[in-house]
């Protein structure tokens, strides 16, 4: 059985040929750092599995992601590497090449977006690529699957193959050095020692903490000073990791001029030219503020909502209603009748309405992420970035929290400085997520009809300047870091495959879902359990039951902001579990005792102005449950984890008290 390990640089496609060879479904996105974490797949012939590594540029980890691929090949048991690299961007992507030649192992290479390169004016001839490297070298399309069956078959081919041996010459200096460093290891060390040898003269941090448990540090240093003083003192580089590049870079260049030919120079691109609209140093945040609008237009006002209000009506009137009969014909007894009726429907039910807003949201934004817009959007916001401390990188684990803040927290591995890490882990929950989309399409579906997509935009909006201004206070007091360089990938833009704007909808929208029938499920019968029961037993008045006493011991502090009642506070407490349980308990307590719509019975309970201070509000405060967990596995520090929710409520306080007192002075209700 074959044990494969597929590497490539970010935007090569590697994710996607990891779905066709296997047939599973990862999250795919077109920006660098999706991918943080090794991904194993069974082959779709059952003949091995194929570990999906994090899209890197170098074997010399940077960043926690790049780490993971290199700790892979020091400590993982494997028979071969599949490379995948794009055609149009061969010279980067063969550095990457190199070091996985150098590895030892049987090596494959899938040489993908062939269409997009001779779109480009570039005919590459593998078969010349393939001897320059001395392994297959296979063509394919990975959006499409053109090629990779092919491939797939190729892959099997390696079962039996041997090692073999890829060796550039890094001049007699550089040689004579590996060369003592080899017989320097002891026989215990069973990688490829040259390839080790190489690593740590490049200033591989993960080899040398390796190297230095078999051979003694001082030992390390002195011949690691000693080489670089004679490799300067012989040529133009800069250091020895410059010379390690310069040697790579020359054969590269080799090996283009051997396999590529130039059919025509486009010098300016339609991707560059949408470029330079849309990345523009004016117009480009506003431009992404318009995509923004016109997705949350189609999301509520165009599609959306009324999908939403027949869901409702159905659920509960006709189902609703099929569900009693069904009780009373059964026999139920009114307890189990209160259970699933006011319990169960009414708190599921109350969050699967708004099932079409949130996978319609998540189609748009998937289709925003394939089609290539999505790095530009980082590409724009680094320039605002790097005035409160932080660079573009950071805001890409941001954009992710759109969908789902645990997600957005991990793609934090991607940010190479330890401080900028940390505190876009801790700035990444106050994105609005798709758990405080029902809350949302809730409240404007009543109190602002006819500014609905606004009134959401205005809430994504304020979860990224928050963010922002956070991450300039703690940028110069709490984490005061050094600058950062800024690199992202820029692919060409594309249609998105149907097939795959689908079936990344459902990968994105299952969750919620899969939360209603689990998390929500079970919350919702807790709480209608506490707001049937009380101190004088079971079937009490709901405001002298258990649920109305804890949250009319919150309601006091609530007050100022405009919902100082025990129904919004204990809402406002059970939304810690997931936000989306905010509005089940919501309809369990406001709807239950009543027949009709929760929106109209909401009405008599909040203003425009207090259902603004109370979005705010959910937007800011403390992360759920499954956020506050990956945060203090991610930061490995329960002060920090601590600290996130802490200064969240602290600052959703201020921020619902500054909205409600101060539209209040404007005489806004």
């Amino acid at each position: 059985m074959i044990h494969v390990a597929l590497a490539g640089n970010p935007n090569t496609g590697k994710t996607s040929l990891f779905n066709i060879l296997t047939g599973s479904y990862e999250y795919v996105g077109n920006w660098t750092g999706v991918t943080v974490e090794k991904k194993v797949g069974i082959l779709r012939n059952k003949q091995g599995e194929l570990v999906d590594l994090p899209g890197i540029y170098s074997l010399n980890p940077l960043s926690r992601d790049e780490g993971v691929a290199t700790q892979f090949l020091l400590s993982e048991s494997f028979t071969s590497i599949l490379n995948i690299v794009d055609a149009s961007q061969l010279e980067r992507n063969l550095y990457l090449t190199v070091q996985l030649l150098e590895y030892g192992k049987p090596v494959i290479i899938g040489l993908n977006m062939m269409d997009v390169a001779r779109g480009r004016g570039f005919m590459i001839d593998e078969a010349k690529l393939s001897a320059r490297l001395g392994v297959p070298v296979l063509p394919i399309v990975a959006r499409t699957g053109a090629g990779c069956e092919e491939l797939g078959v190729e892959l099997i081919r390696t079962e039996n193959q041997q090692a073999f041996t890829f060796a550039l010459d890094y001049g007699p200096v550089l040689e004579r050095s590996i060369k003592r460093l080899v017989d320097m290891m002891p026989a215990e060390i069973t990688l490829p020692k040259r390839w080790l040898a190489i690593q740590f003269f490049e200033g591989n941090a993960l080899v040398r903490e390796l190297l230095e448990s078999h051979i003694t540090a001082e030992r390390l240093v002195q011949l690691l000073a000693a080489t670089e003083r004679e490799v300067l003192a012989s040529s133009d580089a800069r250091s020895l990791p410059h010379y390690i590049r310069l040697v790579r870079g020359a054969f590269i260049t080799g090996v283009m001029e051997d396999a590529i030919t130039r059919t025509k120079n486009e010098t300016y691109t339609l991707s560059e030219r949408i470029d330079h609209i849309v990345t523009n140093r004016v117009l480009g945040i506003p431009i992404f503020l318009l995509f923004m609008f016109l997705m949350f237009k189609l999301t509520f006002d165009w599609l959306g909502t009324p999908l939403s209000d027949q869901i409702d009506g159905f659920l509960n009137g006709t189902f609703a209603d099929m569900l009693r009969s069904s009780l009373v014909a059964a026999g139920a007894s009114n307890f189990i009748q209160a259970v699933v009726l006011n319990g169960i429907v009414a708190g599921v039910g109350g969050v699967l309405v708004f099932v079409p807003q949130i996978f319609i949201l998540f189609f748009l934004i998937s289709f925003i992420e394939d089609s290539g817009y999505m790095a530009r959007v980082a590409m724009v916001m680094d320039r605002l970035m790097q005035a409160i401390g932080l660079n573009g990188k950071a805001f890409i684990p941001m954009i992710i929290g759109f969908g789902c803040n645990v997600p957005g927290v991990m793609a934090a591995r991607t940010v190479e400085q330890p401080k900028e890490r940390l505190l876009t882990i801790l700035l990444t929950p106050l994105m609005s997520c798709s758990a405080r989309l029902p809350v949302y399409s809730l409240f404007v579906g009543m109190f602002f009809v006819h500014n609905q997509a606004l009134v959401v935009l205005s809430m994504y909006v304020l979860g990224v300047v928050v963010a922002l201004l956070l991450a300039k206070l703690f940028s110069s007091t709490l984490l005061k870091q050094e600058g950062s360089m800024f690199v992202v990938e820029l692919p060409p833009y594309r249609f998105p495959q149907w097939r795959t704007l689908l079936r990344s909808t459902w990968e994105k929208g299952k969750g919620f879902v899969k939360k209603a029938g689990t998390l929500i499920f079970g919350g919702s019968v807790a709480i209608w359990f506490l707001s049937y029961a009380g101190p004088g037993g079971l079937n009490v008045d709901m405001n002298q039951s258990f649920l109305a006493m804890i949250g009319g011991f919150l309601a006091p502090l609530f007050a100022p902001l405009g919902f100082g009642t025990w129904e919004a506070g204990a809402s406002l407490l059970t939304g810690f579990m997931a936000k989306e349980v905010v509005v089940a308990t919501m309809n369990i307590i406001y709807a239950a005792p009543n027949e009709g719509s929760l929106q109209k019975i909401l009405a008599t309970h909040f203003t425009p102005l207090s259902a603004y201070s109370f979005m705010a509000f959910i937007l800011l405060y403390v992360p759920c449950l499954a956020t506050v967990g990956v945060i203090r596995k991610e930061t490995g520090s329960a002060r920090w984890t601590w600290f996130s929710i802490g200064y969240a409520l602290v600052i959703a306080y201020i921020i619902a008290l500054v909205i409600y007192q101060g539209g209040r002075l404007l005489g806004l209700q």
